[in-house]
């Protein structure tokens, strides 16, 4: 009890601490979890810190300090210093991480903690589910308004994840009140319906009631009777953060009703009615926490900031480069052709039989999530058999479907992988990509960088993309690499042949950074592009191209399904005019790209032409012809030209359809302008 106050007490006298440093400009920003401090407490008395497993959001400092995370580290972080083991200086403060306790640090983005905590808990059972792990994901009551609040739930429920959810319901989403935010007003009463859901709804301002709440729940996980949600009443003192005056949307009447429940009044005077404590010895404990954080807020003062040349410091892995001549191998091919379905799917077999740690998920990429079924059907395997007979050979546990849900399944893989498995997911179709973008770029990408490389994310997210097949249409048809090449942090690779489909999707699955690999569905189960088995060891390193055809006065730089046709193109010129010599680069990988090998060409060729399938306005292209335009611009003999789809949707219809992308005759009619320059 006097441990509890003690944490409580510290807590609150943090965020005052810091509130005065930031109207001192000495912090730059601050938001407190002043309201909050007695359920967080229980929370982390109850769990163990360094064995379960923690997302927390921006309120939970009491519960991190009851984790072990120390009112020094916490004003390092406030400070910015690059010591602060939550970010070094890298996250705004009360973004909390600490892997020595596994709080797995969180972004500012609400609600994606849930789907990552989800992953999480499936890691603890895949590794061992006799160690009793439990994850913990905490947030206030208006992030459960996000869609993957429900869309974990469901995933919880569906696989009965040790996994509490903790709703820290303090009535208010910055000014919105909750009876506006969640209908009935009750996020629990929503709930109601899971199965297996442990609920308990309960004064998070009454500690007491909140160690047996949180204590029952742990013990329901525990036991493996499925996951448990948390609804604890809170109040919230202080204003959202230094931002916001609440005093604009709070009437007096409300505001002193919560100063009634404050925990920081309520709880001493519970302990010294009981006898627990006396004045006095209150006063010592006050008074100590007080020269405690006085010290600790001197000394992370005088800290060092982050060092300028720090700042590319943990984008990618320093341990493992996939762009280095480790991943440089030769194949050993064994077999007859095969297509670049059929060698991905080799070799995520081979993958899987190597490294056990290797899952493979996604829609419909089971053969049968009815495993009795088959007995009697051959399976599904995906919906361009990439995944087919994986479940069969490895399990459901390694190879299974997951709810239509994309950001929930991107978020269940960052969960996997920071605990050290080898995710693979697969997004359906490139079009369907967008719901999981939050969790790309604001997660997947930033982990390692934002954790100052205290966690890591080396998820794979495999994704069919692009047209050509007639009747897809808008949503089965597009393409928008660019999009993500922007996104520091994350490797990219989009294969054109069976064989750099195999090496670089091995290299993804042997790196330590997250990579988005593009599997053009056109290229699927093309005659021209097949190879034989390279073998389980062949690699290829990311940001290494493929001169595919030499020549000496044109270049085009290109990839994808894109290659074929601009080879067809030149070998069409050249037939008409041999002295041509037109040389075609495949890229292979988007991030990094070869850009020595573009050089290379163009300081030879003179000329150069970058196409791509993407609309040519913001396209990949884009960003090449103006690096060859800085850089190269005294080797260049002719205006850099950019090849790529109208700006505009593909359509249904295939006449249509040919109009918009790029064809052969595009490609060849933009070279002829080019030698003709």
């Amino acid at each position: 009890m006097i441990r509890a106050f003690r944490l409580m007490q510290m807590a609150r006298r943090l965020d005052d601490r810091e509130i005065a440093l930031k109207r001192q400009n000495r912090i730059f920003f601050q938001i407190s979890g002043a309201g909050h401090e007695a359920v967080q407490v229980a929370a982390g008395m109850v769990l163990r810190s360094g064995r379960d497993w923690f997302y927390p959001y921006y309120r939970d400092r009491a519960l991190c300090l009851a984790l072990g995370v120390t009112p020094y580290e916490m004003l390092q972080q406030a400070a910015g210093a690059e010591a602060d083991p939550a970010s070094g200086g890298r996250q705004m403060p009360s973004h909390w991480g600490h892997a020595q306790h596994h709080i797995v640090s969180g972004s500012s983005a609400t609600g994606t903690q849930f789907s990552q905590a989800a992953g999480c808990a499936e890691a603890s059972l895949y590794r061992d589910p006799e160690t009793g792990e439990v994850t913990l994901v905490a947030s206030g009551e208006g992030a459960t308004s996000e869609g993957e609040f429900w869309e974990t739930l469901n995933i919880a429920c569906l696989k009965r994840l040790p996994l509490v959810f903790l709703v820290e319901d303090n009535g208010y989403a910055i000014s919105v009140p909750v009876e506006y935010q969640t209908a009935g007003g009750s996020v629990s009463q929503l709930a109601a319906g899971f199965p297996d859901l442990h609920r308990q709804e309960f004064d998070g301002t009454d500690f007491l009631a909140s160690y047996r709440a949180v204590k029952k729940a742990v013990e329901h996980c525990r036991r493996r009777q499925g996951p448990a949600l948390l609804h604890a009443h809170v109040i919230r003192p202080y204003s959202h953060s230094l931002s916001d005056d609440e005093r604009l949307y709070k009437t007096p009447a409300e505001r002193e009703a919560e100063a009634g429940r404050d925990p920081l009044v309520t709880f001493p005077s519970l302990l010294m009615e009981e006898g627990v404590l006396d004045r006095e010895t209150l006063n010592g404990i006050t008074h100590a926490i007080d020269a405690e954080i006085h010290d600790a807020a001197q000394q992370a003062l005088c800290d060092e900031p982050p060092a300028p040349a720090s700042a590319l410091r943990h984008l990618y892995s320093e341990t493992v480069d996939p762009t280095s001549e480790d991943f440089a191998s030769q194949p050993q091919f064994q077999g007859g052709p095969m297509t670049m379905v059929d060698l991905i799917n080799a070799t995520l077999r081979g993958e899987m039989r190597r490294n056990p740690e290797v899952l493979v998920f996604g829609e419909d990429v089971a053969d049968s999530s009815r495993e009795r079924n088959l007995s009697e059907v051959r399976g599904k395997g995906g919906v361009f058999k990439a995944t087919g007979g994986l479940q069969i050979e490895f399990g459901s546990r390694r190879c299974f479907n997951t709810p239509i849900a994309e950001g929930t399944l991107v978020g269940r893989a960052i969960g996997m992988a920071t605990r050290g498995l080898k995710p693979v997911a697969e997004i359906q179709f490139f079009d369907y990509i967008w719901p999981a973008m939050m969790q790309i770029r604001c997660e997947m990408a930033t982990l390692r960088w934002r954790s100052n490389g205290a966690f890591s994310c080396p998820a794979v997210i495999r994704v069919p993309i692009g047209g050509y097949l007639n009747g897809g249409a808008i949503f089965h048809s597009q393409s928008g690499e660019s999009i993500f090449t922007h996104i520091p942090g994350l490797r990219v690779a989009m294969p054109a042949t069976a064989l750099d489909a195999s090496g670089l999707l091995r290299t993804a699955l042997r790196a330590d950074d997250p990579v988005l690999f593009l599997e053009h569905k056109k290229l699927y189960r093309e005659a021209y592009n097949r190879s034989p088995d390279p073998g389980p060891d062949f690699t290829i390193p990311f940001g290494r191209a493929r001169v595919v055809k030499p020549g000496l006065r044109l270049t085009v730089v290109t990839y994808g399904a894109l290659v074929q046709k601009a080879l067809v193109a030149a070998a069409g010129i050249e037939k008409r005019n041999p002295r041509a010599s037109i040389e075609v680069i495949d890229l292979r990988s988007l991030a990094p790209y070869d850009w020595e090998a573009i050089r290379a060409s163009v300081e030879k060729t003179g000329r150069v032409m970058v196409a791509h399938e993407d609309s040519v306005a913001w396209g990949f292209g884009a960003e090449i012809a103006a690096r060859i335009a800085d850089e190269l611009f005294t080797s260049l003999d002719a205006p850099v030209r950019r090849v790529g789809a109208l700006d505009t949707w593909v359509g249904y219809h295939p006449q249509l359809e040919t109009a918009i992308l790029p064809q052969t005759e595009t490609l060849a009619a933009e070279m002829e302008r080019l030698l003709a320059y």
